[in-house]
């Protein structure tokens, strides 16, 4: 996966819906947040359930790392904005893993700035 896919497939677990992370998330994964701790798969999807999407979201200061052709891990700050919402600004990674063509998430962590 070359750097411009890896931004805009991390984009899509922001903006889009479950389908996004159906597509994208590995099974393994786990997600790391402010005040909800470490969640499994499941615990991802259902967590996305009603939840409000994010109707944008700027990522600035990315870094990307290479751990050989099979992994890319994605760096960045992030600013999410929802409909009548404070903006919500964090610190990011995203670890993704290749199985063959496909790449899949296996890990994400966020960090409240500030």
């Amino acid at each position: 996966m070359d750097d411009e896919n890896a931004w805009k497939t991390e984009q899509r677990l922001w903006l889009e819906g479950i389908s996004a992370y159906d597509d994208i998330l590995d099974p393994s994964c786990l997600m790391a947040f402010p005040g909800m701790g470490v969640l499994n798969v499941a615990a991802i999807i259902e967590g996305l359930k009603g939840a409000p999407r994010w109707t944008d979201v700027t990522m600035s200061d990315r870094v990307v790392s290479r751990a050989g052709d099979a992994v890319i891990v994605l760096g960045y700050t992030a600013q999410g904005r929802r409909e009548n919402a404070v903006p919500y600004l964090c610190f990011c990674t995203s670890t993704y893993r290749a199985e063959g063509q496909n790449w899949k998430l296996v890990q994400h962590q966020q960090t409240l700035a500030g």
